[in-house]
């Protein structure tokens, strides 16, 4: 089973690449599952419902997200509809939205971590608790760990490994060089990078950015311009024991 699971989209650029890059993708790969990260797809913050359905009618089949998703209000009621939209399995009970779909063969999980980030519920025992108590999961679980510091996406790679198929990190926006198979299976990178525009910063306007470290003065930053970028990774998933057979980084950067 062929797994594409796409870097956090950043604002239009972000939506343009990936309107333009995953056909191709599709194609090429004959992909069996696309999950993509699409918390900042709204002007760089946020998911919107109409926005959620385009990737939809573009074949992404499960949307993740993070510390974001709460940013437009009109995704909110939505997360409790049919719409395949995840929002962080950790956050604590009576929230709105699920943190895990099945859909086919495959499990989605969306964590979210708690070091430089909201004090929420405990990733790693969400995680236990899920696994103990569905019933008749797929071997094939993939999960979005939407955190910030790198030691804490490696140790729930180390934790969870021979026990879902692939953990993958998002939020930091930077590809890391790490992508591996760990000793029992499990296909892990400590980011996918974002899927938005390169002259930028972490895919905000440069100046805006800049203004903000220089002054201390808190201000709504922007989307950055240049040239789109999609940055993903490609797992391949042995769909009867879970197991990850490979794991491969995909960048494409669009012409213009």
């Amino acid at each position: 089973m062929l797994v594409l699971v796409v870097g956090d989209i950043i604002g239009q650029p972000g939506r343009r690449a990936l309107h333009e890059v995953l056909p191709l993708l599709r194609q090429q790969y004959k992909l069996d599952m696309v999950i993509v990260n699409a918390e900042n797809a709204a002007g760089g913050f946020g998911l919107t419902p109409a926005i959620a359905q385009e990737f939809i009618e573009i074949g992404v089949h499960v949307l993740t997200s993070g510390n974001h998703i709460w940013a437009q209000k009109e995704i909110i009621p939505e997360l409790d509809s049919g719409i395949p939209v995840l929002r962080p399995l950790n956050y604590p009970p009576g929230v709105p939205g699920r943190g895990y779909l099945i859909t086919g063969k495959t499990m989605v999980v969306n964590l979210m971590g708690r070091t430089f980030m909201n004090d929420i519920d405990c990733p790693f025992r969400a995680m236990d608790r899920l696994l103990e108590e569905t019933e008749d999961r797929p071997p094939v679980i993939i999960v979005d760990f939407h955190a910030e510091a790198t030691s804490e996406k490696m140790a729930m790679g180390w934790y969870l490994d021979g026990r879902v198929s692939a953990v993958l990190g998002t939020h930091t926006h930077v590809g890391t060089i790490d992508a591996q198979i760990m000793p029992q299976g499990t296909a892990y990178v400590t980011d996918i990078g974002m899927t938005g525009p390169t002259d930028s910063i972490i895919g905000d306007d440069v100046a805006s950015v800049l203004k903000r470290f220089l002054t201390g003065v808190p201000h709504r930053l922007s989307v950055g311009k240049g040239r789109p970028v999609l940055n993903a990774m490609l797992v391949d998933v042995d769909e009867d024991s879970g197991r990850a057979i490979s794991i491969e980084r995909i960048c494409r950067q669009l012409e213009k």
